[in-house]
């Protein structure tokens, strides 16, 4: 995925668990949010702490991988 595709996934998930918050408060479902409000935390932290810690791929990586998947033994 490109950084910008990340980036727009990352702020659509985070909006979707945000608005899902607001609905289930507007709903008068106060308990069912603070019940999953640590979840739905968690899993926005896990995907802004995934896009963060993405390596840089580099022509020398992506080189190094190609010619990783090639067997010379094979029969």
């Amino acid at each position: 995925m490109k950084p910008r595709q990340i980036a727009l996934t990352t702020v659509t998930v985070t909006a979707t668990v945000f608005a899902w918050s607001v609905v289930m408060v507007a709903a008068d479902e106060t308990a069912a949010v603070a019940a999953l409000a640590p979840a739905l935390a968690l899993t926005v932290q896990q995907i802004v702490h995934t896009v963060r810690s993405r390596p840089a791929t580099t022509l020398g990586a992506a080189r190094l991988d190609a010619s990783a998947d090639k067997e010379d033994d094979a029969p």
